[in-house]
């Protein structure tokens, strides 16, 4: 049975993605200050530690700049009405689902859909 996106669960996931944005900009700019650039100097050991910990940054700043890419694309889409719908199956998002992850883009219909092609093409 397909729920139906009342304004209510719009309102609440809209207050939960700008809640979301406003701690992923928190942890980015933390993350920022707290890392400092390690001169790639000294011996093999120092210049390892230095480029593992650059590469750790770079890959969760990605990650952050991805997830606010997510909810930056949710709240359009609750601006333009096209929120709450699948774009897999055009059918509605389940409320608890979106209620969990406000910025899914699928159902799990249409989760489970994608799914099966990736493994299918992973072959």
């Amino acid at each position: 049975m397909k729920t139906q996106i009342t304004e209510t669960i719009v309102t609440e996931c809209r207050r939960k993605l700008i809640l979301t944005k406003q701690d992923i900009l928190n942890r980015i700019r933390a993350a920022q200050s707290a890392f400092v650039h390690a001169e790639k100097s000294g011996d093999e050991g120092d210049v390892s530690a230095a480029h593992i910990e650059e590469h750790t940054f770079l890959i969760s700043q990605e990650r952050m700049r991805n997830q606010l890419l997510e909810i930056e694309m949710a709240l359009g889409r609750i601006e333009t009405g096209t929120f709450g719908v699948c774009e897999e199956t055009e059918e509605p998002i389940e409320a608890e689902r979106l209620l969990a992850i406000p910025w899914t883009r699928l159902s799990i219909e249409g989760a489970e859909m994608r799914e099966a092609v990736g493994r299918k093409f992973a072959r």
